[in-house]
């Protein structure tokens, strides 16, 4: 029965005697108090892989068809609904004795050792969010592809854990020592990261907490805060600065080397390329343009040559392939110098649905590029922009550098550097991710909690909202000068630092999205009331990354969050967002809240984009450092107005992605 909502879940003592009939029968009654959101806590506490999705028919009682089973959660075989479910639809014993594993599971960490109790207030800050893919209608070829793309999935991880510094230090966690295992995986290293325990050094995966290095750089040299700086300088800086590259010591004293990819990782990387060499061979002759990156990438993990398989992904699309995948070190802001590109794997569907806004998109593009070079200023020019407009994909998997502990990439524009890079890439936008009703209740709980009652009007959850500055941002990484671009021959990275650079691009991005917003409502693409809730949401996105904090444990530097502390410092130093001290927030509760002024809002963006864009454009380094220390760094109102609104957003624990395939 439920009662307000809460299932009764039973605890099953005599497993052995039981039959499917009873096993099934016997969920259904309890002397556990659990509603979904529990079960999915107490299961993700466990390191089990199982989920309930929904309760399709309201009646509080976990049923067979509403289960979903996790990728990467316990042992190999678990991994498999057959596991769990019969085929009459019935729970198996398996369940049964997992089931009451987790109801018997502590509430609280009240008996805890120290330890134990800070990794279950770190899991806590998480909430398991469910992406399931339903492949039960597809192709036995299709099947296949997926299966041999989660088993290079398993090698990217691997990769990305030596990249980290962290490969092979969970043979350490005891196998009854579940609520470590899972944060090590969710996190992927055993360091906690949400924000009211990141900075506690006794919070660890592992009893005998490890230094946190990168696995990237000597270690000898990781001590000092300038490393990355000094091996800039060195005679071979440049060689040591390569995106695909391992730094080692070199065979002399006080020396280093560069080791391709391909060399240092050799095994998982040609492991990983005999799975994609697989999954296209099993894919039919309507997906060759697929086809043809599967064995370009594959030839990629072997070669550390990643231009040919740029061009291969490159090629695929929206029109020519129902598929998305892309298997490659790409980004770089996981590691301490912003230089190293970090190993990934995404897999995804087209949404067939989102191509009317490609149509609309692609004829302005030019007009975009020229309205920001003028902005920008000499040097920078017009150019003739090549990009794509972005695809919209429903995320099936996420590995590696693609699998953050909390939040995900909802936009991304790739490749990062190269002849393709330069050409314009291709850029994508995340369509299917944090759509549930859970964050979509999450989420309005937060923003009515720091906006005023007459911004909050505009709070809305509609997922195209995200969809939309998502991929307006990702054209904006294809618009003006980028990564790419040079001032007196030197690159951004080389002219700003590898931090630096980064903050400023995403910031460039960002605010674009943000002007594209409102020159979008002018051409009459967006209503005024479309373009208020855009800009509603993407200040809401500020307020998510602020929360995080500046920094990580180690001082590192967040990008997203540096962005959003500039953007939001700028606008209410122009008096378009303001901080209404005395009065309640939309919730009722909280004293103090944000009001925006929609009015005002358009200038005030323009004048960020414009100081943004020259700060690029002429490498103003002395500018953006500026702005940096007033907004990030700043000891001042605005820091305290930081802090207000990350108490407030921490309230609700933050999303963290578990995926799974239904066959």
């Amino acid at each position: 029965m439920t009662t307000h909502g809460i299932s009764r879940i039973t605890a099953i003592t005599t497993l052995a005697a039981l039959s499917l009939f009873q096993v099934t029968s016997a969920v259904a009654h309890s002397s556990y108090a659990m509603d979904r959101l529990e079960f999915n806590r107490r299961a993700a506490d466990q390191f089990a892989p199982l989920f309930w999705r929904e309760d399709s028919n309201n009646d509080g009682i976990i049923q067979p068809d509403e289960l979903a089973v996790l990728i990467g959660f316990g042992k190999p075989h678990e991994n498999e609904l057959s596991h769990w479910v019969d085929g009459q639809q019935h729970f198996t014993k398996n369940f049964a004795m997992a089931f009451h594993q987790i109801a018997q599971a502590p509430r609280d960490a009240g008996a805890d050792a120290p330890r134990q109790k800070l990794i279950r207030q770190e899991l806590a800050q998480g909430r398991t969010t469910l992406v399931e893919t339903d492949l039960s209608h597809d192709s036995p070829g299709d099947i296949a592809m997926v299966k041999h793309l989660i088993n290079a999935a398993k090698h990217i991880e691997n990769i990305y854990r030596q990249q980290q510094g962290v490969f092979g230090l969970d043979t350490a966690i005891p196998g009854d020592d579940l609520a470590s295992q899972m944060l090590f995986y969710r996190n992927q290293s055993p360091f906690c990261e949400a924000p009211a325990t990141e900075k506690n050094q006794q919070c660890n995966a592992l009893a005998v907490r490890p230094a946190k290095l990168s696995g990237l750089y000597p270690a000898a040299i990781q001590s000092d805060p300038h490393f990355c700086d000094a091996l800039a300088k060195s005679a071979n800086g440049a060689d040591l600065m390569n995106h695909f590259s391992v730094v080692m010591k070199g065979d002399k004293p006080d020396t280093y080397k560069s080791v391709s990819y391909s060399i240092a990782y050799k095994k998982d990387m040609q492991a990983i390329a005999g799975e994609l060499e697989a999954a296209a061979d099993a894919l039919d002759g309507s997906e060759a343009a697929y086809k043809n990156y599967l064995r370009a990438a594959a030839q990629g993990f072997r070669s550390n040559d990643w231009e040919p398989a740029n061009r291969a992904w490159v090629a695929m699309s929206a029109t020519n392939s129902k598929w998305y995948a892309r298997i490659a070190p790409d980004e770089v802001y996981h590691e301490p110098c912003s230089w190293k590109a970090g190993f990934a794997l995404q897999l995804a569907r087209i949404n067939r649905a989102s191509l009317a806004w490609q149509e609309k998109l692609e004829p302005m593009k030019n007009e975009m590029e020229q309205t920001l070079a003028t902005m920008a200023g000499p040097p920078y020019t017009a150019r003739d922009v090549k990009f794509k407009i972005p695809d919209f994909i429903d995320v099936a998997l996420n590995a590696g550098d693609q699998r953050p502990a909390f939040g995900a990439t909802i936009g991304q524009s790739l490749p990062n550097w190269g002849p393709v890079a330069e050409s314009g890439g291709r850029t994508v936008a995340m369509t299917n991710l944090f759509t549930d009703a859970d964050s979509n209740h999450s989420a309005a709980l937060s923003m009515s909690s720091v906006f005023c009652s007459n911004t909050n009007k505009y709070a809305s959850t509609n997922p195209e909202n995200s969809l939309i500055t998502s991929f307006l941002h990702e054209m904006a990484h294809n618009l003006g000068p980028s990564h790419e671009y040079r001032v007196d021959g030197k690159t951004d990275v080389q002219a700003f630092g590898g931090p630096l650079s980064s903050t400023l691009e995403e910031l460039k991005a960002q605010t674009s999205a943000m002007f594209l917003t409102d020159w979008l409502e002018a051409k009459a693409i967006f209503t005024a009331q479309r373009a208020n809730e855009l800009h509603t949401y993407d200040i809401s996105w500020m307020f998510g990354h602020i929360s995080r904090g500046m920094y990580t444990a180690d001082n590192h530097a967040l990008n997203y969050s540096h962005l959003a502390a500039i953007q939001l410092g700028w606008l209410m130093k122009q008096g378009a967002i303001t901080w209404n001290t005395a009065q309640l927030a939309a919730n009722g509760t909280d004293k103090g809240c944000i009001e925006v002024d929609f009015g005002k809002l358009p200038a005030a963006i323009q004048s960020l984009e414009t100081t943004v864009l020259h700060i690029k454009a002429t490498t103003d380094k002395l500018t953006a450092e500026q702005l940096k220390a007033e907004y990030v760094d700043g000891k001042n109102d605005f820091a305290k107005l930081k802090d207000t609104i990350t108490e407030r957003w921490l309230r609700m624990p933050k999303g963290s992605l578990v995926y799974s395939l239904r066959y």
